[in-house]
């Protein structure tokens, strides 16, 4: 399905306040999920991503399609799961490693900023 036809069926979706990425690694798809989150936002809709790396990395990696991904979340659930760490008690996280940042507040601080719920 193309990034078009895709969109469509999310704009005809009336329950849908958001779209998620997850699983694989959004962040190594970056340049083919970019074009799908300026969809998105155009939409109106929040967007969240789940990715292994930590906020840091992508910064520091400066991968321009990495950034540009980036910019166009709201948050960002970052760090590995790491059974281990597993925690039911957190919301949204899946071990006690990971963190909720607000992309856009972290983008402009220059630093990860968390979100607690």
């Amino acid at each position: 399905m193309d990034t078009q036809a895709l969109l469509q069926k999310i704009a005809a979706n009336p329950l849908l306040d958001g779209v998620t990425f997850s699983g694989g690694e959004p962040f190594c798809q970056a340049q083919a999920l970019c074009h799908l989150a300026r969809g998105v936002r155009a939409l109106g809709l929040n967007l969240w991503c789940y990715t292994g790396y930590l906020f840091e990395e992508l910064l520091k990696k400066g991968d321009p399609c990495q950034i540009a991904l980036l910019k166009e979340l709201d948050v960002l659930v970052d760090g590995p799961f790491i059974q281990d760490q597993r925690s039911l008690e957190l919301t949204f996280c899946g071990s006690c490693n990971q963190r909720m940042i607000d992309v856009h507040q972290s983008l402009a601080a220059g630093a990860a900023v968390t979100i607690q719920l």
